[in-house]
C-alpha cells in the first residue's frame, strides 16, 4: 500500500534544480558524497589546477527544497515517536506499570502482606556480579514520590541516585508501590510499611557500618522525615531532595504553586475529585498541576525539543515519558490528610499532626542528621519550603544543637523540580558528592551547616584523599542565613491562615450537603470512565496504534530513516523555524508570568480583606496564625540530665575520645569541616586494627560527647586531657596525628598551632607536677625523720594549693 507514496516521494526529495548559474551543491550528491555537477559550487579540473576558487553564493530554492525535505522527514519521525510512546503507555499499563528501574530488582517485601496492608513494596537493587558490593558499607534506600507518577525515578538511569550508590559500592534498595491502593489504606498504613521496610534492610545489614541512608525524593521526603520522628532509631542519614516541609514559605513573585489553595477555597476539591474517583484520586490530577506551572514547556518546547533533535533525542524522549506517562491512584483519605494537614494546613512543621493513638509528630524528635537538597530553580518546592520548616522549629542553632541533630543543606543555582532526580549532571556532582561524604555527615556535630561543593584542584593540598572531581567542606550557618533567602511577612502568614480556616469551613460544608449526592451517584464504570477520559491520559491512547489514521505511520518512518537527508545548521529556512519556535516560547512565558502575577495579586487581595479575617477569628492584632511553641519541660529536664551524665564522663576515655577532643578545640575558630580532613580519619582508623572494631553508630556517639564537653566546659575538658593520655607515648602519637588531621586540606593556621601548643603545655605541665611529686615521694623514703616531716608537710601544701588531676577534669 505504501509503495506509490514512497516512490514519489524519494523521486521528489531526489530533485535537483539546475537552472541557476550559482546553485549550491546538488541535494543529492551532497548526500552521496558523490562527484557534483558543474557550475554547482565544485570548482572545475582547469580551476583545481591553478588552485582558484569560485565564489560561493546562496541558493535559496536550494535551501528551501532542503528544507522541505528535512521537515517532512522530521514530521514523520516525529509522529512515529508519539505512536511509539501511545504503544509504550498501553504496553506499561497492561504489565501493571512496574517501576520504571533501569537496573535488574527482586521483591524483598510485599505491603500488601502486611498486618496493616498498603500498595508499597521492598525491592532489592541487583549489583552487577562482575563489581557487586561492600556488606561493610551502610545500605541506601531511595523512597520515590507517590505524587501523581509511578515509582522508578531514583533509578530509571545509569547516572542516578540507584547507579552512584551503587558505584560507590553501597548495597541499594527502592521503596516503590503499586497502581491501586488497597482498600482502607491510610497514609498511617503506608508510614507503618516503610518502617518495617527499613528496619528489615538494617537487619539483613546488621554488620555494616551504619545503618541505612534513606532519600526521600520529592513528597517522600515529608514521609520520610515523619517516619524519623516517630521512629528515630531506624535510620541514618537522610537526604530529603527537592520536597516541601514548610508549605507556606516563599518569595513573591517566584512561587506561585502555593497560592492554589487559596484560589480553588481550600482542599475540599480534592475531596470532590477523591469522590469522583469513587473513592480514589486519581494522580493525573497532580501531573496537570505541575505541567500548568510552565505552559511553554507543557504546550511548546518539549514536542519541539523532539522535533528538532529528532534524530537523536526519541529514546531519551520515551525514556522519560514511560516514567511521565505512569498515572497512579491514591484513596480519598491519603490525599485528603495532603492537603488537609499538609499542603494546606502547613502542620508538619508546626507538630500540629496528632496520630490517631494521641502521639504528636515532632521533627525535633529526628536523631539522624538530614541532608536538605533544593535549588532555586525549583518553581514546586522551592529553598524557602525546603529549609523554612528549621525557622518554624527553632529558635536558634543553639536550640538545635540542645536537641542533638545535625541538619546540613545545599541548594542548586539553576536545575529545574524534576533535574534534582533525573538530571546527569545533578548526578555526577551533588548526588555523588552526598554519597562520597554521607560518613562525614553522619560524624558532623550537631549544628546547622551549608554543604559547599567544589571542583578539585590537583595540586591543592590533600588531593589525593579525594575521589571525585569536587572537594567538599561544610560550613557552619546561622538562621538568619537561611532568612536571608526570603520567606514570608506576618502579614502573609495571616493570609495562609486565614485560607486554612476557610478550608476547613469548605470542607465542613461539602462533607455536610454535596458529598453524601455524589457518593450515592458514583459507580466504579463512571469513575473508570472519567479516568480514561482525563485529557493526560487520552493523548496517549490518541497516538499509538488504536488510532487507525496512525496505521501508515510505522512504515512511513521506516522509510524516512532510509533515506533521511538532515540539513545544516547553517540553512536560513532551519534559522527561521528556530526564531519562530523561540517566540512561541517566549510568547508562552510572558502569558506565564502575568497570569502568576494574577494569581498571586488576587489571593494577596482577597484573604487580606478585614472582613473575611475577621470571619475566621483572625483579625485581631493578636490572633494565633501560626501555632506557637510550647515549652516542653519534659525534654528540657531531659536535656540537663543528659548534659550532666555527659558532664560526669569528662575523665572518661583514652586516645580516641582525647583526639576528638584536641581536634574540637583546634578547629572551633575556624568551623568549616573539609572532607579531606575526614579522609585522613578514615585512613587512620585502618591503621589502628583495635578501632576498626568500632562501629560508626559507636565513633559517631563518641565524638558528639566530646564536642558536649566542650561546648559544657571547654576549661575542665582540655583539662581531664592527662587523665585520657597518661602514657608519654599516646601523647606523642595524639599530638602527631591531630596535627596529621588537621593540614589535610591546608597548611596549620597561626591560629591553630597556638591551640596545639596551648594542648602540648597542658599535657607538659601534668608531667611536671608529676615528676615533683615523685622527687617528694623519694625523699620521704631516704631522709630521716626532720626531712620526712618537711617533705609531708610541702606535699600537703602542693595538694591544697593545687587540686588532683581528677577534680580539675570535674
Amino acid at each position: 500500500m505504501m509503495q506509490p507514496f514512497t516512490t514519489w516521494l524519494s523521486a521528489w526529495s531526489a530533485f535537483n534544480p539546475v537552472a541557476f548559474p550559482f546553485t549550491a551543491a546538488p541535494f543529492t550528491a551532497a548526500h552521496n558524497n558523490g562527484p557534483t555537477a558543474k557550475g554547482s559550487g565544485e570548482r572545475s579540473g582547469k580551476d583545481r589546477q591553478q588552485g582558484t576558487p569560485l565564489p560561493s553564493f546562496p541558493n535559496p530554492v536550494q535551501d528551501a527544497i532542503d528544507y522541505g525535505v528535512d521537515a517532512m522527514q522530521r514530521w514523520i519521525l516525529f509522529l512515529d515517536v508519539m505512536r511509539r510512546r501511545g504503544d509504550q503507555f498501553l504496553e506499561h499499563a497492561q504489565h501493571g506499570k512496574p517501576p520504571v528501574l533501569t537496573f535488574p530488582h527482586e521483591v524483598v517485601m510485599d505491603g500488601r502482606k502486611l498486618k496493616r496492608p498498603c500498595n508499597y513494596m521492598l525491592l532489592h537493587i541487583l549489583p552487577d556480579p562482575a563489581v557487586g558490593t561492600d556488606p561493610t558499607k551502610r545500605p541506601f534506600v531511595i523512597v520515590d514520590p507517590r505524587a501523581g507518577h509511578g515509582p522508578g525515578i531514583g533509578g530509571f538511569k545509569p547516572d542516578s541516585q540507584i547507579g552512584t550508590a551503587l558505584r560507590a559500592g553501597h548495597p541499594c534498595y527502592f521503596i516503590g508501590f503499586t497502581p491501586d491502593p488497597v482498600p482502607g489504606q491510610t497514609l498511617a498504613d503506608v508510614g507503618a510499611a516503610e518502617a518495617a521496610f527499613i528496619e528489615h534492610v538494617g537487619k539483613r545489614h546488621a554488620r555494616a557500618d551504619g545503618k541505612p541512608c534513606v532519600i526521600g525524593n520529592c513528597q517522600a521526603g515529608w514521609a520520610v522525615m515523619a517516619l524519623s520522628a516517630v521512629h528515630p532509631e531506624l535510620m541514618g542519614p537522610l537526604i530529603i531532595a527537592g520536597s516541601p516541609l514548610s508549605y507556606w514559605a516563599g518569595v513573591k513573585g517566584k512561587n506561585p504553586m502555593r497560592y492554589l489553595g487559596g484560589l480553588y477555597g481550600g482542599a475540599w476539591l480534592a475531596a470532590l475529585a477523591g469522590d469522583l474517583g469513587n473513592g480514589r484520586f486519581d494522580g493525573a490530577h497532580l501531573v496537570g498541576n505541575f505541567e500548568k506551572l510552565d505552559p511553554a514547556n507543557t504546550y511548546w518546547k518539549k514536542a519541539y525539543n523532539l522535533y528538532a533533535s529528532i534524530d537523536t533525542e526519541g529514546a531519551r524522549y520515551l525514556e522519560f515519558e514511560k516514567w511521565w506517562s505512569g498515572f497512579f491512584l491514591l484513596n480519598t483519605e491519603e490525599i485528603e490528610s495532603i492537603t488537609d494537614e499538609l499542603f494546606v494546613g502547613n502542620k508538619l512543621s508546626s507538630g500540629g499532626i496528632v496520630s490517631k493513638d494521641g502521639r504528636r509528630l515532632d521533627l525535633r524528635n529526628i536523631r539522624s542528621p538530614i541532608l536538605v537538597f533544593a535549588s532555586f530553580g525549583d518553581n514546586i518546592t522551592p529553598p524557602q519550603q525546603a529549609l523554612g520548616w528549621i525557622l518554624d522549629l527553632y529558635d536558634s542553632v543553639e536550640d538545635i544543637r540542645s536537641h542533638e541533630q545535625t541538619i546540613v543543606y545545599n541548594l542548586h543555582h539553576d536545575i529545574g523540580h524534576l533535574g534534582i532526580f533525573v538530571s546527569g549532571r545533578v548526578a555526577r556532582k551533588e548526588t555523588a558528592e552526598f554519597v562520597e561524604n554521607i560518613e562525614l555527615v553522619d560524624l558532623l556535630p550537631p549544628g546547622l551547616y551549608e554543604m559547599v561543593i567544589e571542583p578539585k584542584d590537583p595540586n591543592a593540598p590533600g588531593a589525593d584523599l579525594v575521589a571525585g572531581a569536587y572537594v567538599t567542606r561544610f560550613e557552619p550557618r546561622t538562621l538568619d542565613d537561611i532568612r536571608a533567602l526570603g520567606g514570608n511577612t506576618p502579614e502573609d502568614d495571616r493570609r495562609f491562615a486565614t485560607v486554612s480556616r476557610i478550608s476547613d469551613v469548605n470542607k465542613g460544608l461539602y462533607d455536610s450537603f454535596a458529598r453524601p449526592w455524589i457518593r450515592a451517584m458514583m459507580t466504579e464504570p463512571m469513575a473508570e470512565w472519567l479516568r480514561l477520559t482525563n485529557p493526560a491520559r487520552a493523548q496517549y491512547y490518541l497516538f499509538s496504534h488504536l488510532n487507525p489514521f496512525l496505521a501508515p505511520v510505522e512504515a512511513m518512518a521506516h522509510w524516512a530513516r532510509e533515506h533521511r537527508r538532515p540539513i545544516g545548521k547553517d540553512n536560513p529556512f532551519l534559522e527561521a523555524q528556530t526564531r519562530v519556535s523561540d517566540a512561541i516560547a517566549q510568547a508562552l512565558d510572558s502569558y506565564r508570568d502575568r497570569r502568576d502575577a494574577a494569581v498571586e495579586q488576587l489571593f494577596l487581595t482577597t484573604y487580606n480583606a478585614p472582613l473575611l479575617q475577621a470571619l475566621v477569628g483572625l483579625a485581631a492584632p493578636d490572633a494565633e496564625v501560626r501555632p506557637p511553641r510550647v515549652r516542653d519541660e519534659a525534654f528540657e529536664a531531659l536535656v540537663e540530665k543528659r548534659m550532666a551524665e555527659i558532664e560526669a564522663r569528662v575523665a572518661d576515655g583514652g586516645l580516641r575520645e582525647a583526639l576528638f577532643r584536641i581536634l574540637v578545640f583546634a578547629r572551633r575558630a575556624e568551623g568549616a569541616i573539609d572532607e579531606r580532613a575526614f579522609q585522613t580519619l578514615r585512613r587512620i582508623r585502618d591503621e589502628f586494627p583495635e578501632a576498626k572494631q568500632q562501629s560508626l553508630d559507636e565513633v559517631r556517639a563518641v565524638f558528639r560527647e566530646q564536642v558536649f564537653l566542650l561546648l559544657i566546659d571547654e576549661e575542665a575538658a582540655m583539662a581531664a586531657l592527662p587523665v585520657l593520655l597518661p602514657e608519654d607515648k599516646d601523647r606523642k602519637t595524639v599530638l602527631e596525628l591531630a596535627e596529621r588531621v588537621l593540614s589535610a586540606a591546608a597548611p596549620l593556621t597561626a591560629e591553630q598551632r597556638a591551640r596545639l601548643r596551648e594542648v602540648s603545655a597542658i599535657l607538659e605541665r601534668d608531667r611536671a607536677e608529676a615528676g615533683a611529686e615523685t622527687a617528694l615521694r623519694v625523699v620521704s623514703r631516704g631522709a630521716g625523720s626532720s626531712v620526712a616531716k618537711a617533705a609531708a608537710e610541702i606535699s600537703q601544701a602542693a595538694k591544697q594549693r593545687r587540686p588532683t588531676r581528677t577534680e580539675r577534669a570535674k
